[in-house]
């Protein structure tokens, strides 16, 4: 959403069981998000989705934006049919998903004028709001994945900073119509920043807000970008840091436990890391975000009540100064991420030459046949014969190397291997 929303503010100033017991993440989603590449990138967007099934892709989180679809106020807000409603720039995206098999996480964002008293869509809504859940539900019955708002721990996305606020005027009247909508729909909460900025709030400040507010969820959602290009999904090396990002993944979960109950499911609803280049101040290199990419697929599937991980972005951003982690470059040439994303590998644990290895075969469906294959210094051999995944597409395996060894995974379905993995 980041792209999408801040372009937005500038300008203008298969479906989780409903409330699930928290689980162990072996079955997670991993999905991507990219708003400005669906609706205006490259080709057609048959073809934009196309990739993205080639990617085994199968979750995607896209915002609809309110200001746009309901520029005046309709008369009867709860009808998605009402002449004031325009959601043929969104229809197509969303229909398209749904005809490729590709379920949505949509994010409502983006407060009318009429709504906010003349303000920019950052701005919080008096009015309305639940009115639009309900008909952008009915309009798109097949969502069954929901998330309320973005980042409104800060400014930037929404005005004023306020829990309170954000849970009585937004988070819960959508809640409440978006249930009486589909008892089958799923909704999360929170959707924050890993920090606070300048006039913001910190995210776990905000929680707290929020449960004081009666925060009513089936899921908090987080957005834990790293702090630093130092940092990794497992470590941040900052001790002083107290930024919720992938590295505190379990103190997140233990936070929303806490919060608000062990039945919640937590949803990391964008993460990324940006490259170098064209990001020469906090980027990490093409290949370093490859295993970043494995290592926090790993680390969300270790983590318990974590169920959705959502990648940001598929493209680069153009213009210098915008978000650059995506899986091409702003050029469309492929970074290794590219891969990485499609056949995710990272290192559990090593003892002595025994290492045990996590992957996916995300494209494909049931149990993938996949090898691992080392270099042997002139050419990649496989280390013992085909494997297969679980019915998920995850395996984890142990095999018999030296320190230091580079290893890839290869799907034989798929016509390319994961970036390689050296062993520690």
């Amino acid at each position: 959403m980041r792209r999408l929303t801040i372009i937005a503010a500038v300008a203008a100033a298969s479906a989780l069981a409903a409330v699930a017991p928290a689980r162990a993440s072996s079955t997670a989603r991993m999905g991507i998000q990219d708003d400005a590449w669906l609706r205006f990138g490259p080709g057609t967007l048959d073809e934009r989705l196309q990739t993205l099934h080639g990617l085994g892709v199968r979750t995607v989180r896209f915002t609809l934006v309110w200001s746009e679809v309901a520029q005046t106020r309709p008369q009867d807000a709860r009808d998605p049919d009402d002449p004031a409603y325009d959601w043929t720039q969104f229809d197509a995206v969303l229909k398209g998903l749904r005809a490729h098999g590709i379920a949505a996480l949509v994010t409502l964002w983006g407060a009318p004028r009429w709504s906010n008293g003349g303000r920019t869509p950052n701005w919080l809504p008096r009015s309305g709001f639940a009115s639009f859940a309900y008909a952008a539900a009915k309009r798109y019955p097949w969502v069954r994945l929901w998330t309320i708002w973005n980042e409104p721990n800060t400014p930037l996305f929404a005005r004023p900073v306020s829990p309170k606020l954000y849970v009585r005027h937004v988070l819960n009247p959508a809640y409440l119509m978006l249930h009486r909508a589909n008892r089958r729909n799923v909704v999360g909460g929170g959707v924050t920043s890993p920090r606070k900025s300048p006039s913001g709030m910190s995210p776990s400040k905000f929680m707290a807000g929020m449960r004081s507010a009666h925060a009513r969820l089936d899921a908090y959602a987080a957005n834990p970008y790293p702090s630093s290009r130092a940092e990794t999904p497992f470590h941040n090396p900052c001790s002083f840091c107290r930024t919720l990002t992938m590295a505190r993944l379990d103190e997140i979960r233990s936070l929303v436990t806490r919060l608000f109950g062990a039945r919640k499911q937590l949803w990391l609803t964008e993460y990324g890391y940006q490259t170098n280049p064209p990001d020469r101040l906090l980027g990490v290199s093409p290949a370093r975000q490859a295993e970043y990419i494995g290592s926090a697929a790993l680390r969300v599937w270790q983590q318990p009540g974590a169920t959705i991980l959502i990648h940001f972005l598929v493209q680069d951003e153009p213009r210098r100064g915008g978000w650059q982690s995506g899986l091409f470059t702003a050029h469309g040439v492929a970074k290794p991420g590219l891969r990485a994303f499609a056949l995710p590998l990272a290192e559990v644990s090593r003892r002595g030459t025994r290492a045990t290895l996590w992957g996916q075969v995300r494209p494909g469906q049931g149990r993938r046949p996949y090898v691992i294959q080392r270099w042997t210094g002139h050419r990649w051999a496989n280390i013992g014969g085909t494997r297969r995944t679980g019915a998920g597409g995850t395996f984890r395996t142990v095999v018999d190397l030296r320190p230091h060894t580079k290893v890839r995974l290869h799907a034989r379905r798929v016509s390319y291997s994961s970036p390689p993995l050296v062993i520690s």
